[in-house]
């Protein structure tokens, strides 16, 4: 169950295939559409579907991190899914991010991200799956946060079906003092992003590339990106993911889906140390946590073998609840 990024180059993430030829080797078919949220921005979303006469067995929807997009190392893996399970996946590229409009990598506030995504996985289940058909959340780094806080939700107005689980690969559930902006400036941050909220002056220790990836051609791929955001983090945006770590750290305990964590231990941008703590305190029956010794941020930025192993069982945990999700229905 090879992941595809293994035939990515340091320049594409189809290494020597045009998109269609990439799609057809992986038998998926790929859509692509633009939405308009509520504050009038255009977000572009995506989605990926087994060709027939394979039929999803499950919904997949796809949350990327902070910097992230859907159309790079995500759509590698949003095929692997789908060619894999087989699933219908779905990504949508947050405000500021990707082919979406916004100030780039900028959210001053996470409430109306987690609204278009919400709106979107919604949208896309009502017309693309049957209604007894299982869906779940797959997320990276500040999706994991984003998922959370969709699927604590899901007691409210908004969310017209539960998700049936959640993954999270290298969750945002804290950030890493390894990571963190110094001090004093982290104290300093309140007034910093009132007063000029989308200044980029945020300093971190190191670049996330630089953090994340342990092997170099794969660090120059996701420099490569065109649409990555390179510049220092905002204030008003970094204040806001602090923010939202302590949220989401409050309520660990109000969290009851069935949840796959999956993170490098070497991960220094959010910390392992989170992760194990939301295990901990999560009210799921249904809960499982693998820390990789060894692994960091980005765990596609591995070698083959580590990217294998891992997202086969992301798969693997994913194919079994949806079968038995279905049995269920």
């Amino acid at each position: 169950m090879k992941h595809p990024v293994a035939e990515a180059n340091e320049g594409s993430p189809f290494g020597t295939l045009t998109p269609e030829e990439f799609y057809r080797r992986h038998s998926v078919n790929h859509h692509s559409e633009y939405v308009t949220n509520p504050r009038g921005l255009k977000l572009f979303t995506q989605w990926w579907t087994p060709l027939p006469p394979a039929k999803p067995i499950a919904v997949i929807c796809v949350v990327h991190g902070f910097t992230g997009e859907s159309s790079w190392f995500v759509q590698l893996t949003a095929v692997h899914l789908a060619q894999n399970g087989p699933f219908a996946v779905c990504a949508i590229d947050h405000q500021g991010h990707g082919f979406s409009e916004g100030l780039i990598a900028h959210i001053p506030d996470i409430n109306p991200v987690v609204d278009d995504c919400i709106s979107f996985f919604d949208d896309f289940r009502a017309k693309h799956a049957p209604r007894d058909v299982p869906s779940f959340l797959y997320s990276e780094s500040l999706g994991g946060a984003i998922a959370l806080l969709i699927s604590l939700r899901r007691g409210e107005a908004a969310p017209k079906k539960a998700f049936d689980g959640v993954v999270l690969n290298g969750a945002m559930c804290g950030i890493s003092d390894k990571f963190k902006p110094p001090w004093p400036l982290e104290y300093l941050l309140g007034v910093v992003a009132y007063l000029i909220p989308t200044w980029c002056v945020v300093p971190t220790k190191a670049s996330i590339p630089q953090l994340s990836f342990k092997v170099d051609w794969k660090r120059k791929l996701a420099i490569a990106s065109p649409r990555r955001p390179l510049m220092r983090p905002r204030a008003a945006t970094a204040y806001e993911l602090l923010r939202v770590c302590r949220e989401v750290q409050g309520r660990f305990n109000e969290v009851d889906v069935p949840l796959l964590i999956v993170h490098g231990g070497d991960d220094v941008v959010c910390d392992p140390a989170n992760a194990e703590e939301l295990f901990q305190s999560a009210s799921s029956k249904d809960k499982t946590l693998r820390i990789y010794p060894g692994m960091k941020h980005q765990i596609v930025g591995e070698p083959d073998e580590n990217v294998d192993l891992v997202f086969g069982e992301v798969v693997e945990w994913l194919k079994t609840r949806a079968l038995q999700g279905a049995g269920e229905n």
